[in-house]
């Protein structure tokens, strides 16, 4: 059976690391890169990665469990707890979806809510408290693809050949969805403006946003 991983982006302060994330995500055979909250992302940074990977969007951590658990995903939270499993055993059964947490608070309440199991990544050197999420997401995503037994890329040279683009299907800075789902968005952006799910303001800062601190340049 062919086993799928995804990558879980919540509520993202700068859009333009996306890009990064996704060069990352389409090197180790992520299918799928699920939005909550805001719906437009940034490509800068993914050297065309983005054009090989589906993107999804919900309006709720909730929304996205429920997708996830319909289609027989895990939900693995990447964070350093009591009950954490370090991610080079491979504590993996089945096709799983990604969600990495905060460099400087972790995962939120709300997250790890969602989350059915988490992992952490060994560390060895003593010279630094936490990883890069784009670092913190490739060593993952490779372990998951070591264990699922996805197939290496062909190589030319000193590179891995790059797939053929697919078909340009709408913009790719935008996760398109029909007209009532945005206005159902509309409608739970106004009803939940109290609880952090959508975080419009100019500098896109918020102490609830995922990637608050994660997604930095460098």
């Amino acid at each position: 059976m062919g086993w799928e991983s995804f990558v879980v982006v919540h509520n993202i302060a700068k859009r333009h690391n996306v890009g990064t994330l996704a060069r990352s995500a389409t090197a180790f055979g992520v299918s799928e890169l699920i939005l909550v909250g805001r719906r437009d992302f940034n490509c800068f940074g993914s050297h065309g990665s983005s054009s090989h990977l589906r993107f999804r969007h919900f309006h709720s951590l909730q929304d996205a469990r429920k997708f996830l658990k319909d289609k027989d995903f895990d939900i693995c939270g990447v964070e350093i707890t009591t009950d954490s499993l370090p991610v080079n055993q491979h504590p993996f059964t089945k096709s799983t979806a990604f969600l990495l947490g905060n460099e400087g608070t972790g995962l939120s309440p709300k997250e790890i809510e969602i989350c059915g199991f988490f992992v952490y990544i060994p560390q060895y050197g003593g010279g630094t408290a936490s990883l890069n999420v784009t670092v913190a997401a490739s060593i993952v995503l490779h372990h998951f693809g070591v264990w699922a037994g996805f197939t290496e890329r062909s190589r030319d040279g000193n590179k891995f050949v790059v797939a053929e683009r697919p078909v340009k299907q709408g913009g790719r800075n935008y996760c398109t969805e029909t007209e009532d789902s945005i206005i159902e968005e509309r409608k739970a952006r106004r009803e939940n403006a109290a609880n952090g799910f959508f975080d419009e303001t100019e500098s896109g800062n918020s102490s609830s946003n995922l990637l608050d601190a994660l997604f930095v340049d460098g």
